[in-house]
């Protein structure tokens, strides 16, 4: 009998990704929308993936409503929560954020552990680790955790923060920490399955389009799109994954550094691709109107180190070279006309 999967959130990026790689290992994957509308685009996504989209279902549920999870849990062998609501402009009420993703992550883990499923993994984010107060070339690791009363965090890393607590909360509460898992990715970048580029792809677009007249100095944790999805599928099956946390991330690389490698790789698709760097004090005034610098303002100009041995362990490989997950997304990009 085939094992089925739920993935919540399967139209967008790393969704996407991470139902491909299930339907290619012979799972059958139960894919949530928000929109029935986006059916056919997760199906064409599969096929530009690779993926036979013959044990797909595709249904829908809403993180702010109680309808439809426990059917969509039932019969399920484990559950990937993936879905969340990442807003690129500013909003007026951050609990326009906020509150999706932790009802959502709520919903979900009590959803999957009412049909008993064997393990839940939720996507978080590096954003939950790395604005832990922390001293000079201090070393993250899954045991720093960002407070999410820190002064100046945007909306999307405070939702980050307590959807994740919210999370380990739920499991401790009901005696099954062993059976979540999450994964905590930095800047998720490499090929696109749709036109929508996602919002680290997106920094990347912006760069090759000469949407900005400098590059600026914005330290990213870079990592491929299918390190983050084979990340979650490790973290299913794995016997050792359960009541942990795996920061799935590179070291930061700047954004100067990301224009240097496609203007080298990519010289016909690079034309647009500013040749100054901005500097730092024009990059921190730019934050103010620029809703990723400005949610970001905290990594322009830093030098950030993460512990990449627990994701190298649990992939049984060395993740992707940053270098070659650029080239990768910048060719994606322009071969769909994106910049």
């Amino acid at each position: 009998m085939t094992d089925t999967v739920l993935v919540t959130g399967v139209s967008g990026f790393i969704g996407a990704h991470t139902a491909a790689a299930l339907l290619r290992r012979g799972y059958a994957v139960r894919g949530s929308v928000r929109s029935p509308a986006r059916a056919a685009e997760v199906r064409a996504a599969m096929a530009q993936a690779g993926a036979d989209d013959t044990s797909l279902e595709i249904l829908q549920l809403d993180l702010l409503s109680d309808e439809g999870w426990a059917a969509a849990t039932a019969g399920c062998r484990f559950v990937l929560h993936v879905a969340s609501p990442f807003v690129t402009t500013k909003q007026n009420d951050p609990q326009d954020v906020i509150r999706p993703a932790v009802q959502g992550t709520t919903r979900a883990i009590d959803a999957a552990l009412d049909a008993d499923v064997e393990r839940v993994v939720v996507t978080s984010s590096l954003a939950a680790v790395q604005y832990a107060p922390a001293r000079r070339n201090h070393l993250f690791t899954a045991s720093d955790w960002t407070p999410p009363d820190r002064r100046r965090l945007g909306a999307y890393v405070v939702s980050k923060v307590r959807a994740e607590r919210a999370a380990w909360d739920i499991a401790e509460r009901r005696g099954a920490r062993n059976r979540l898992a999450v994964i905590n990715p930095g800047a998720v970048i490499g090929p696109l399955l749709s036109d929508d580029p996602g919002t680290s792809v997106s920094a990347i677009q912006q760069i090759m389009a000469g949407a900005l007249p400098m590059v600026p100095d914005l330290r990213l944790p870079w990592v491929h799109v299918r390190d983050v999805a084979d990340a979650h599928i490790e973290a299913m099956t794995s016997e050792t994954a359960g009541a942990h946390r795996t920061i799935v991330a590179t070291d930061p690389s700047s954004l100067i550094d990301v224009a240097a490698v496609l203007r080298e790789r990519l010289p016909q698709a690079s034309r647009k691709i500013p040749t100054r760097a901005m500097p730092t004090w024009l990059t921190w005034a730019a934050s103010v109107f620029e809703p990723q610098l400005r949610d970001n303002r905290w990594l322009i100009g830093s030098a950030q180190r993460f512990d990449h041995a627990p994701a190298q362990a649990l992939l049984a490989r060395p993740l992707h070279p940053i270098p070659d997950t650029i080239e990768e997304t910048g060719r994606s990009l322009a071969e769909r006309g994106l910049i």
